[in-house]
């Protein structure tokens, strides 16, 4: 599965992969491939970028179009 939306999140905050891969503890290569879909990203990494860009997860995963949560 392809995350677009992680892209468009880390760009959208003038970001780059290796940034966001220091945020997850991991390294660019393998953040480009949660990216491009080619791995599957950790719940870990998921929850780590949800509350990081303050998004849920669904929105992330592209299952609502929502982009704000509710706490």
């Amino acid at each position: 599965m392809y995350f677009q939306r992680l892209r468009d999140l880390r760009e959208d905050a003038d970001l780059n992969q290796t940034q966001i891969a220091e945020i997850l503890f991991t390294s660019q290569t393998v953040y480009s491939r949660y990216e491009r879909g080619v791995r599957t990203i950790p719940v870990e990494h998921l929850l780590i970028l949800a509350d990081f860009y303050n998004v849920s997860t669904d929105y992330i995963l592209g299952r609502t179009n929502v982009k704000g949560i509710n706490r």
